[in-house]
């Protein structure tokens, strides 16, 4: 097989991942076809990026962090600034002009938008570059093209492609094999769920949007299809108690105790089931929060909620392993189960300090222990909670002093960069 060079692996890479990416020659650019088949001249470096959106500002972050000049949200922190990132405001860049403000502002070399795209978006990006002269580049990032979207976006800005690879194949599995798995299931075996937005609950996500796109991925029912599909839809207690979901997904907190605590609920059978979850959202949401490529851990864990029986994966694991790889991120134990026990994950196995007695078949009923042994035991815990997470394939931090091995839109309307997904859920749970 004759051996190709590097610029035709270059450009059968993304044409393979749906954009044309073409040499220009000795000149210090190249031409690049975005998903809206726009030809976007390049340069030859690319070291600054300004997202023009909440997804765009998530896939800039998972493939070359240090090349964002601005973002409204960076992991695990919202200020004024975060390091040497300046916090850009969504609303800024709602119209051509107001984005050409922040591009003139923050002198990126890139804008990258990435979600549905549309005529309007491609008119809006036309409109900034011919304000500023600074390319801009439409990604299409739906559930499907996900993989290919990280491995083209890391091509383009010179990325280590091994880590790429991880990301790559990470998404794969996430789209395909988990995701086949899930939507052979008859209609009638799916568990029918509602996704609860707002303080109270009463606003839901339809089929459609970022969220219901996630439900669907994850093959479950959404019972707000009921009313047709679109963005949010605000719902009263008597369609709720209607529909009575098998699961109840609240995006925040707040809809979660109410949804616990209000008697009107208690008739509800994910109430009185104790199947009413809540979607982690640190540093960004599993569900949306934005409806970037964040929400490929969220298929995860719909998965393990919804079809626990056909899950193979261990989510923390899992949870672990993605925000290591996606956000380089080294979550511990303690911040890892705030956030999976709420979210329906069963506890994992009972936590021994070392030298502690086990209670089981031969085994002598456990002495008390002294003082000095009860603070011991308390700190040995204690230090196993603030350990890091475990990587598959890892010895487990959960059975202290064991090695168990962890198994391994088109239409008109489509909202501004600034406006589109769902930004927030950033604080910590």
């Amino acid at each position: 097989m004759p051996l190709r060079s590097p610029a035709a692996l270059l450009a059968a890479l993304l044409l393979l991942a749906g954009f044309v990416f073409v040499s220009t020659g000795p000149a210090h650019s190249a031409d690049f076809t975005d998903s809206a088949g726009r030809r976007v001249v390049l340069p030859d470096r690319i070291g600054r990026i300004m997202p023009a959106e909440p997804n765009a500002e998530v896939l800039v972050f998972v493939v070359a962090p240090n090349t964002l000049v601005g973002a409204a949200h960076v992991a695990g922190r919202s200020s004024t600034r975060v390091g040497r990132t300046p916090v850009i405001e969504w609303a800024s860049r709602a119209t051509p002009a107001g984005m050409a403000d922040a591009a003139r502002q923050f002198r990126p070399e890139l804008i990258v938008d990435a979600g549905p795209v549309t005529p309007e978006r491609a008119a809006f990006a036309d409109q900034v570059t011919q304000l500023t002269g600074i390319p801009y580049v439409l990604v299409e990032d739906s559930f499907a093209r996900m993989p290919k979207v990280l491995r083209t976006t890391a091509t383009i800005l010179g990325v280590d492609s091994r880590r790429i690879h991880d990301l790559f194949i990470f998404a794969e599995h996430a789209i395909a094999d988990l995701r086949g798995r899930l939507l052979i299931r008859p209609a009638n075996e799916r568990p029918r769920v509602y996704f609860a937005l707002g303080p109270d609950g009463l606003t839901t996500a339809l089929p459609g949007s970022p969220a219901g796109e996630a439900i669907d991925e994850a093959g479950a029912i959404n019972v707000a299809g009921a009313l047709g599909r679109g963005t949010e839809a605000a719902v009263n207690r008597e369609q709720l108690l209607g529909w009575d979901p098998e699961i109840i997904i609240a995006e925040g907190r707040s809809a979660y105790d109410a949804l616990h605590r209000n008697p009107a609920w208690r008739g509800l059978s994910a109430v009185r089931n104790k199947r009413v979850y809540l979607e982690p959202s640190y540093p960004f949401g599993w569900i949306e929060g934005p409806s970037g490529v964040n929400r490929l851990i969220g298929l995860y864990w719909l998965s393990t909620l919804f079809y626990p029986d056909a899950t193979q994966e261990d989510l923390r694991a899992s949870a672990c392993e993605f925000y290591d790889k996606f956000y380089k991120m080294k979550l511990t134990n303690a911040r890892l189960e705030a956030m999976v026990r709420a979210a329906g994950i069963p506890p994992p196995e009972v936590l021994h300090a070392v030298g502690e007695p086990l209670v089981g078949l031969g085994a002598a009923l456990p002495t008390p222990l002294s003082p000095g042994a009860a603070g011991e035991a308390a700190a040995a815990t204690a230090s196993a909670q603030a350990a890091t997470c475990t990587l598959p394939s890892a010895p487990s931090p959960y059975l202290t002093g064991a090695t168990e091995a962890v198994p391994p839109a088109t239409a008109p309307g489509v909202l501004s960069p600034g406006r589109r997904g769902r930004s927030g859920g950033l604080a910590p749970q």
